[in-house]
Formats: C-alpha cells, structure tokens, sequence
C-alpha cells in the first residue's frame, strides 16, 4: 500500500492521478475528507481506502496499521499558507504531524518521501541544501525548516529512506482551493476572466517592476522527482526540487497573456505586510539532485504554463 497525506490537496491529488496513470491504486489517502472543497481534486482518482488525519493519526500512533503493509509514506499533508501566523496551528499540522510519521517510518524502516519548503532560506541568494544558506522569514518556513533539523539528526544513522523535497514555486492544475496561496499563473489568468490587465508588483530589494524572479516549477514534474525517489529507495537525503532556473514574474505574465491572446501588464505598489517577508529571488540549486542520478527534465514558464491553462480551459479532454 502506498500512503499519500494531503491526498486531496494540490499536490497529493496530482500524485495520485499519476500513480493511478501507473496502473497503481492500492492507495490510502488520508486528508480532511469532509473539506467539499478539495473533493473535487480526486473525484475520479482509484483509491482503496480513504482516512481523515486525526484517524489516521491515532492509527499509527497504535500501530495498528504496521509498516509491513507499507511500500512508501507520501507526506504531502501541511499548512501550506506562508502568511499563517497562528503559531500552535502550524505547530500541530507541520511540525507533530510529521515527527509523528517519522517516528512511525523510522520503527518500522518505511520509506518516508515529504514536503519541504524553499521558502527555508529566507531572503538569502544562494539555494543548496546547507545549514548555513537557511534563515526563514515566516512562521510557515520556520515550520519546515524545523522539521528538517529533526530529519538531518536521523539520516546518518537511519537505515531505511528518508527524503525531504524543497518544493519552489509550484504551479499547475488542483490549486484553486488554495485562494491566495494559489500560483501567479492561477491569478493573472482569473484576472484576464474579467479584464484586459494583470497586476504584478512594482520593483522590490534590487529589482525592476516585474522583475521579481522565482524559479516556477510545473506540478507534473515535482510530482516526477517523487516517484522517482520511490523508485530509488536506497537515496536519501534532502533536495532542492526546482527547474534550477529562476525566471521573472513578467515572463509569468508574458506567458498568461499569450496564451489568452489578450492583456497587459499594470504594476501596483509593493504591500507593506510583504516588506522583510517576501523572497524577491529564488532558484534552485540541484546539483545534489542531479548528483543522486535523477535527471527529471523540468519545464520552462511559457511550456508549463500552456500546459497548465490548457488543462484550465478543458483541453486536451482526458488529460484530468
């Protein structure tokens, strides 16, 4: 069986539509099932069995599900809201949540494959997976930047696989439940629904109108590097997962505006509850995931973002 936290959520739910493209559907999917609003994601996705988080939780907590029946835990389950600053909350859902499941992964030797976050390094500029490049710069990174202290303390000695993802901007389909933590993508297309402009925010820390960059990763390729690890479980270890190529929010635009073949650009002031909190440049180093051997290929802006407002508009018809 594999198990899939958060399976309803963005990425959880393009992980098991992948895993069901595989032919695999001895799935257990554990999320907040009585949330309407995530149903949708995997309304025609094959699972065996479905169990809310507390119920799970205590399941594991009295082993009375056993790591035998496990092939690998997904963890892909957490607040996922940088703008969260109800400190307990994230506590609860991304730090004793996932110190759970490891203790779990750790007695039974269960693979255990989870989100990290980019957001750890804060404001810095350099992106390799090292102590000394992280400093978060809100709660939500903070969560995720303590649980992966826990996790470094376990891969020297822990025999079975474990693997933390720095996830960086992800885009693409399943992602309107997350409102305002939905992608750049996600936003501009709705605002050329009911205009001819897109807002973007005016320059910030060294950077023109626009000119922000972030290296914007498609779902269907973070979703890749996942099953990649399942597929090698001898590799641990904790991985930047970006295209390795930071592009600006402009060419976001750009894309978006192409794509609806209408549209301009319109910049808007940078707010004042962002300032300190905002990372203006991300990109990912993956030398230590090309180093492992996986050589995931990654789409740029204007091919991911066509493939995702393609899916959008309902086209191609099968594709989710």
């Amino acid at each position: 069986m594999i198990v899939v936290t958060g399976s309803n959520g963005f990425i959880g739910s393009n992980l098991i539509r992948n895993l069901n493209s595989l032919g695999i559907s001895n799935i257990l999917a554990v999320d907040n099932h009585d949330n309407k609003d995530l149903e949708e994601n995997i309304k025609n996705c094959q699972i065996k069995e479905y169990l809310g988080i507390e119920e799970f939780l205590k399941s594991i907590k009295k082993r009375e599900i056993h790591s035998s029946e496990i092939k690998v835990i997904f963890h892909q389950g957490a607040c996922s809201d940088t703008m969260e600053w109800d400190a307990e909350y994230l506590f609860q859902n991304n730090l004793l949540y996932s110190k759970e499941l490891l203790e779990f992964c750790v007695e039974g030797s269960t693979p255990l494959i989870y989100a990290s976050s980019a957001s750890v390094y804060g404001s810095g500029n350099k992106f390799k997976e090292e102590l000394k490049n992280e400093s978060p710069i809100n709660l939500y990174a903070y969560s995720k930047y303590l649980f992966d202290q826990i996790v470094r303390k376990h891969l020297a000695n822990n025999q079975s696989q474990i693997v933390g993802l720095r996830y960086f901007n992800v885009y693409g389909p399943n992602e309107v439940h997350k409102e305002n933590m939905a992608s750049v993508a996600y936003h501009l297309h709705q605002q050329l629904k009911t205009n001819d402009i897109v807002n973007l925010f005016k320059g910030s820390d060294g950077f023109g109108d626009g000119e922000q960059r972030r290296d914007f990763i498609y779902v269907d390729d973070v979703v890749n590097v996942n099953l990649w690890f399942m597929n090698n479980p001898n590799v641990s270890g904790i991985f930047n997962v970006g295209t390795g190529k930071s592009q600006t929010f402009n060419e976001v635009a750009n894309a978006v505006i192409e794509w609806n073949q209408k549209g301009n650009i319109n910049y808007i002031d940078f707010p004042e509850n962002l300032k300190g909190a905002y990372q203006s440049f991300t990109e990912a180093d993956i030398g230590a995931l090309r180093k492992v051997g996986c050589d995931q290929e990654f789409l740029d802006v204007n091919s991911g973002v066509k493939k995702y407002l393609d899916v959008l508009s309902g086209w191609p018809k099968n594709e989710y």
